[in-house]
């Protein structure tokens, strides 16, 4: 909760930062394809690292490229001496970090708890994830406010140390409770090879195509224009508008993790899953036309709340289903898949919104998804009808 909480401090200074500064929605949609492309090209690799290693040494690296990173916007800010490439180094260095710790954490917390409990911790430490991101845009907007950028990043990047910490004490490796981590080498065309040892796993190439599609089309580009939302929104007081905007769409993640986890509602089916992401992409095209303020933050926490459900639900099949040997590198493909294509609606929803606008760029990347969600819940129906006689 920490370290996402100051992963997202970072992104609420930063991107409020070079919005005032430079004003740009292509520079919005580049942070966002610059933060998901090494998910897209790297994942797989990283996956398979996590599968030979230490878990706990990759995530540790991750967090000292996002306190090196949160440490240098401060200088920039401070010496007012930003620019445009700077922006560019610093946001891929932190897209970087965070595919290279994704696996790790992954394989982490299957070692902690198993099977069993599997479904539980997936979606407890996706709420722990969204509390990060609940408090963060209040932290940072209150970090900017009283003490200004340049010195609440430099707090920021201390807040990564208590996992840090942590790390150095906690004894599982990812690799505990199902033997040793394998060893063999790692290769570039591995995703392929990925690809061929599930192709008979219908439900774990559903979910990926499902993370997938939601990535292309949404993803969370619209975090990254939200400066641009909140300012027409409220334009008398865009910078909490902004935050408030934020905190609505993480607490709604919250409050769906816990209930989920709470009431287990859903089952971790490939049809939940699909229901939910349908709902999804309803929400968030209701919230690029809306008009209103309140409406806004209702449609926002909705879709929090939605978002979490079919990702958790999407991330424990895939785990539960993966071949042990090939678990790392599968977590790698979909982590490729539901975050790495994110980078591409960056396009979708941030460049072609500073041709079109962003609410209408969001309501056409949504109703795509759509079209492309109702096609795989057909997809998933039709295959579980052929499986019945076995």
């Amino acid at each position: 909760m920490f370290a996402m909480m100051a992963d997202n401090i970072e992104h609420v200074i930063s991107y409020w930062m070079l919005f005032q500064k430079f004003q740009s929605p292509v520079l919005a949609g580049f942070a966002v394809i610059s933060h998901w492309t090494p998910f897209l090209l790297l994942s797989v690799y990283f996956g398979g690292l996590a599968d030979r290693y230490d878990c706990r040494k990759l995530i540790q690296i991750a967090q000292v490229m996002y306190m090196t990173v949160s440490a240098a916007w401060a200088v920039l800010f401070f010496t007012d001496t930003i620019q445009i490439w700077h922006a560019c180094v610093l946001l891929v260095i932190h897209g970087i970090a965070g595919v290279f710790w994704t696996p790790a954490e992954i394989l982490l917390i299957h070692d902690i708890v198993g099977a069993d409990d599997l479904p539980s911790a997936v979606r407890l430490n996706a709420t722990s994830r969204q509390l990060g991101i609940l408090f963060g845009p209040a932290v940072g907007g209150g970090m900017m406010l009283w003490l200004g950028a340049p010195t609440g990043l430099f707090i920021n990047a201390l807040i990564y140390l208590p996992l840090t910490i942590w790390l150095m004490i906690v004894p599982y490796t990812g690799h505990i409770r199902d033997g040793v981590a394998l060893r063999r080498s790692l290769r570039w065309r591995d995703a392929i090879g990925v690809l061929r040892e599930i192709a008979q796993h219908r439900s774990i190439v559903t979910m990926i195509l499902l993370g997938g599609a939601a990535s292309l089309f949404v993803g969370n580009a619209f975090q990254a224009n939200m400066p641009e939302f909140a300012h027409d929104l409220s334009t008398e007081k865009a910078d909490f508008a902004y935050s408030a905007l934020l905190a609505a769409n993480a607490a709604g993640s919250v409050f769906g993790g816990f209930v989920l986890d709470g009431k287990a509602w859903l089952p971790p089916t490939v049809k939940s899953a699909i229901a939910c992401a349908i709902l999804w992409c309803v929400t968030m095209t209701a919230f690029a036309f809306s008009n209103s303020y309140p409406l806004s933050l209702v449609l926002l926490f909705i879709a929090g709340a939605l978002n979490l459900s079919f990702y958790s639900i999407a991330q424990t099949i895939v785990q539960l289903e993966s071949p042990v040997a090939l678990r790392g590198r599968l977590i790698g493909l979909f982590t490729t898949s539901a975050y790495g294509l994110r980078a591409i609606s960056g396009l979708t929803v941030g460049v072609i919104g500073g041709l079109i606008g962003v609410h209408w760029s969001l309501a056409l990347s949504s109703l795509a998804l759509l079209t492309v969600t109702v096609a795989l819940f057909a997809f998933a129906s039709l295959g579980s009808r052929a499986e019945e006689p076995h």
